[in-house]
């Protein structure tokens, strides 16, 4: 699990990475605003499309050493965004980045829930924790390379995945034996549950469009709002993502001993609650107060996420691919492009309205939650 994890850091500052990189492509290659965000796109799309479609594909055959190669395909497409001289091929670097981000994490995610063991919220947990952690040190690492190296800097972002992937390719034989009985047997292990898999895919989809538009706003709010500098906005963000790590490690063992759909209710509940209590208390400009609530705040938001994936798996046990690269991928980015959305909100009624609506998705996902249904506790069985 800590191998598994480590790679998932690796993969994921490369998501965090390309956002990080556009002011210094709209200085130095020339490019506007919108081309910058072409990038993102990109690399979003190949993502999250091809997700479900590598999960597919894994479920018919397992292909372990696509951690490695997605690792290494995640970093070098990044490398190469900041040595294009055209934005046609900054593009390629981009969808080369995407590519491997989706060739990562299906497979990476069910050998995850088959080293988990029984508690497997609290296995995945680690997993999970991973990816916050990659998504909250990108941009700081890109900010030091470039710092350091200028564009070509970007090639420092082959060193992680490379380092990490030679590491997961050496250790391809005994994450093999991990591998239960049932997932190469025909008949499978239960039945695959599409019901309830949709109503999941539905929440982690609005639990995205509140976590993403939450995220991309904060700093805007601590700026108008709040009355703070820009560094202050960044600063306060980043603690809000390093709050979500501790949430996700948390939410584990509590998914496993009251249940995931427990953790999914009142991680979202709390979210809404959290948000339209900063607005409440901090519109007017209390900044010190801002401070804890938003640490709070990105702590409860985060905390289901390790439920949710295994619930995904559960409901799809033989096809734990395909659950994978939906709840990973496809559905979060569908969830992540509602940040327009957002933005619209803010242009007009102000940036406090985008904060509320992020708490009114959240209600959303709350009430989307309690539709699934109940679970039946199976501890005898899954014991050794």
């Amino acid at each position: 699990m800590a191998l598994l994890a480590t790679a998932h850091v690796a993969d994921d500052l490369n998501q965090s990475f390309v956002p990080a990189l556009l002011p210094y492509l709209i200085v130095w290659r020339g490019i506007n605003h919108t081309e910058a965000g072409t990038l993102v796109l990109a690399q979003a799309i190949s993502s999250s499309v091809l997700q479900p479609v590598i999960g597919i594909i894994a479920d018919r055959r397992s292909m372990p050493w696509l951690i490695a190669v997605g690792l290494i395909l995640a970093g070098s497409g990044v490398a190469l965004v900041g040595f294009m001289p055209t934005l046609p091929l900054m593009w390629i670097g981009a969808l080369i980045s995407g590519i491997g981000v989706a060739s990562f994490h299906p497979e990476a995610a069910r050998f995850a829930n088959y080293v988990a063991g029984a508690k497997k919220a609290t296995g995945m947990r680690w997993f999970a924790a991973g990816g916050n952690v990659g998504f909250a040190i990108g941009p700081i690492f890109a900010t030091a390379v470039i710092a350091a190296w200028g564009l070509p800097g970007t090639l420092a972002a082959c060193i992680p995945v490379t380092v990490v992937g030679a590491v997961v390719l050496f250790e391809l034989r005994r994450l093999r034996t991990f591998i239960p009985a049932h997932a190469t047997s025909r008949s499978g292990q239960g039945t695959d549950d599409w019901t309830s898999f949709a109503k999941l895919s539905a929440f982690v989809t609005v639990r995205a469009m509140a976590y993403f538009g939450f995220v991309a706003f904060v700093p805007i709010y601590v700026v108008e709002a709040l009355h703070g500098s820009p560094a202050t906005g960044d600063l306060m963000l980043t603690g809000f993502l390093v709050a979500g790590v501790l949430g996700t490690l948390s939410g584990g063992p509590v998914a496993d001993r009251f249940g995931r759909r427990t953790v999914l209710v009142w991680s979202t509940a709390l979210a809404a609650l959290m948000t339209g209590t900063l607005v409440a208390l901090t519109h007017g400009g209390n900044l010190l107060l801002a401070i804890p609530l938003l640490l709070v705040t990105g702590f409860v938001f985060v905390a289901s996420q390790s439920a949710f994936v295994v619930l995904g798996q559960e409901y799809l046990p033989n096809r734990m691919g395909l659950a994978s690269g939906v709840t990973l991928g496809l559905a979060v980015s569908i969830g992540g492009a509602f940040s327009p959305v957002m933005g619209a909100i803010a242009d007009a009624h102000g940036i406090s309205a985008t904060i509320l609506a992020a708490g009114a998705l959240s209600v959303v996902g709350a009430l989307i939650a309690l539709t699934l249904p109940a679970e039946r506790r199976k501890l005898a069985a899954s014991a050794p």
